[in-house]
């Protein structure tokens, strides 16, 4: 077993001064090291600060979302550090079959402060691909 965890009886902890809710922790180093990995790989401090966008694409309810994601990925280049979907709606202002999916895009350059412009036009290149492959539209 890695690990074991519970809360102390109320009574020991008055006893010994503590808060009244007190949770313990028994922790098996030995498992723990055993299923880490063998090689660690550090990853880049970055310098320049990352431009956030939101996107919301409506698609067929067909469409799986990793699918769109992925299609928004390939279309909007090197300068995507991540995406991420954040919501998938389905309801009032939607036809019967369409699904709003909202993704969280980052996105950075490495040698330079990105424009809200350079950020928008990557976005729009990843909407262009969904466009194309899921005739995926920007929720208004």
């Amino acid at each position: 077993m890695l690990f074991r965890s519970g809360e102390i009886l109320p009574s020991v902890a008055l006893d010994r001064d503590l808060p009244r809710v007190v949770a313990a922790l028994e922790l098996d180093l030995s498992a723990l090291i055993a299923t880490a990995p063998d090689h660690v790989e550090a990853t880049a401090v970055h310098v320049f600060p990352a431009a956030t966008q939101d996107l919301s694409l409506v698609v067929d309810r067909s469409v799986a979302a990793a699918d769109v994601l992925a299609a928004v990925i390939e279309g909007a280049g090197e300068l995507l550090e991540s995406a991420t979907i954040v919501d998938d709606y389905r309801g009032t202002g939607l036809a019967d079959n369409e699904k709003s999916l909202t993704f969280a895009l980052r996105f950075r350059a490495p040698d330079r402060t990105l424009t809200a412009n350079e950020a928008s036009e990557s976005k729009l290149a990843g909407v262009a691909v969904a466009q194309q492959k899921f005739n995926a539209t920007i929720r208004e």
